[in-house]
């Protein structure tokens, strides 16, 4: 249950990309997929390498998904930037 809500926030962070100007690796869709990836990733290194049950499943497993997802789009983001620039976008 605990990766549905990872992906959950991974998609609602993405929400936010529409106030940045797009230069995400792979445009708005590249940004959906990374965000949904490095949300799960990340919570679940910080989880231990485990997926938390439905009954383990609280409020700091929503929040544990929104580090990775920032940083799974700032990543993005910036080489999107360089790529951009190298092809005079």
């Amino acid at each position: 249950m605990a990766a549905v809500v990872w992906v959950m926030m991974g998609i609602a962070i993405w929400h936010f990309t529409v106030f940045v100007p797009d230069h995400f690796w792979g445009g708005i869709v590249g940004a959906f997929l990374i965000a949904i990836f490095g949300s799960f990733v990340f919570a679940f290194l910080v989880s231990g390498l485990t997926v938390p049950g439905k009954n383990d499943t609280e409020i700091d497993q929503a929040l544990i998904a929104v580090p990775g997802a920032l940083i799974a789009l700032a990543i993005s983001w910036f080489y999107g930037r360089r790529v951009d620039a190298q092809h005079g976008f």
